[in-house]
């Protein structure tokens, strides 16, 4: 069986990659499953450049085709601030948790017409041969007035979906399948690329 390198080692990013590509004939590992023990610089400036960056690394390093994705949350009043720096922002250590609040303290008198934000993702993919695709995808929504929800990660608790009145944290994983951003550029590259010609062959 073909293999897929994520180059991730988050375990509810792989979950949500895992429903996604259930049904391909691949079998789809994080960098610590497969042993890839790399360090990468993402010194990109989108999110593009960032999964284009950590795919190319686990491609070359392992001889599989890699998949990486780039993501994060814009907050308009922010000036779309955290973005690319969503991982690293107050430093790679610093609890989701205190990230939370912290935007939500920022936002505290601001009124619901101006929370407006949205989660960002893109998806590279590289094969052994060099060759690479890029899919970005976004969903719109706003910065709830306090956490909710224990389904998601990151920034999950504190982004609500006006369509399901929940937040990203509130959904069910079918529902955030349906609509979430990484969900929306996974289906694409899924589709577009390792389904482009009906059987998964390239």
């Amino acid at each position: 069986m073909k293999k897929i390198i994520f180059a991730t080692g988050n375990k509810g990013k792989m979950k949500e990659i895992h429903e996604i590509f259930k049904d391909l004939p691949y079998e789809v590992l994080s960098m610590n499953e497969a042993g890839v023990l790399v360090d990468i610089v993402e010194d990109g400036t989108s999110f593009e450049e960032n999964a284009l960056i950590k795919a190319r690394a686990v491609a070359e390093y392992s001889g599989e085709i890699a998949m990486a994705d780039d993501s994060g949350l814009e907050v308009d009043f922010l000036g779309k601030a955290p973005g690319i720096y969503s991982a690293r922002f107050l430093g790679e250590e610093t609890s989701y948790k205190i990230k939370n609040q912290y935007i939500l303290d920022k936002l505290k008198d601001v009124p619901e017409t101006e929370r407006t934000a949205r989660f960002v993702c893109a998806i590279a993919i590289v094969f052994p041969d060099g060759k690479s695709e890029i899919r970005r995808a976004t969903i719109e929504g706003r910065i709830a007035y306090e956490p909710a929800g224990e389904n998601g990660f990151g920034y999950d608790p504190i982004f609500f979906v006006p369509e399901f009145n929940l937040t990203t944290a509130q959904l069910t994983m079918e529902q955030k399948n349906k609509i979430s951003h990484r969900a929306k550029a996974l289906l694409a590259i899924k589709k577009e690329v390792l389904c482009a010609d009906g059987e998964g062959n390239f």
